[in-house]
C-alpha cells in the first residue's frame, strides 16, 4: 500500500507544481529549459509504475461488494472516458462544451473504476484520482481566468472521435485482458 500511495503523492506533486508554485516551475523552467518538462516526464512516468506496482501488490481488503450490473455501467463509462479525454485534441463540434476534457475524461475513468472495485487499495487508487482531478481543474479555472470555448468543429470530427475512441477501447480492454483483468461480464 505504501508503493501506492507514494505514486499517488508523487502523481499528484508533479502535476499541482506548476499550479500552487508557479514562480519555482518558473525558476526551474528557466534554469533547465526544456530539461524541466523531461524531469516531469519522468516523474510522471515513476508515479504511474508505483502506482500500478503498489496497487498489484496491494493485500485485497473488501470494503463493499459491487453489484454485478456496474460492470455494464463501468464498460459503457469507459468509452464514454475515452471519447471525452479524446475532445481535447479533436475536431469535433462538442469540443467547445468543456473546459477540461481531458480532466472530465479522468474523472469519468475514475468514477467507472470506483464502480466495480469494492476494496481499500481501488478505493484509495481511483478515488484520490478523482479528488485530483476535480481540484486541478478548480487550480487552473482560479489560475487562468474565463474560459474561450473552441471555435470550430464539426459532425464529421465528431464521428472521427467516435471511431478512434472504439478503437481505443478495444485496445484498451486487450491491455487489460493480457494483464488478467477480464472487463466484460462472464
Amino acid at each position: 500500500m505504501i508503493l501506492l500511495l507514494l505514486g499517488l503523492a508523487l502523481w499528484i506533486g508533479a502535476h499541482v507544481f506548476k499550479r500552487v508554485a508557479p514562480a519555482a516551475r518558473g525558476a526551474m523552467q528557466d534554469r533547465l529549459g526544456n530539461a524541466s518538462k523531461g524531469l516531469f516526464a519522468v516523474l510522471l512516468v515513476l508515479s504511474v509504475v508505483l502506482m500500478v506496482w503498489g496497487y498489484r501488490g496491494a493485500p485485497y481488503i473488501a470494503v463493499w461488494t459491487p453489484p454485478v450490473w456496474t460492470v455494464h455501467l463501468n464498460n459503457t463509462l469507459m468509452y464514454v472516458a475515452i471519447f471525452v479525454f479524446g475532445l481535447s485534441h479533436s475536431k469535433s463540434s462538442l469540443r467547445a462544451r468543456t473546459r477540461h476534457p481531458q480532466l472530465w475524461g479522468f474523472s469519468i475513468w475514475a468514477v467507472a473504476h470506483l464502480l466495480v472495485n469494492g476494496d481499500l487499495a481501488s478505493i484509495l487508487l481511483f478515488g484520490v484520482l478523482l479528488l485530483w482531478a476535480f481540484a486541478e481543474m478548480a487550480l487552473i479555472n482560479a489560475q487562468e481566468g474565463d474560459y474561450v470555448p473552441y471555435q470550430g468543429g464539426s459532425k464529421k470530427g465528431t464521428v472521427r472521435l467516435a471511431l478512434i475512441a472504439l478503437v481505443l477501447y478495444a485496445v484498451i480492454t486487450a491491455i487489460h485482458a493480457w494483464l488478467g483483468v477480464w472487463p466484460f461480464p462472464g
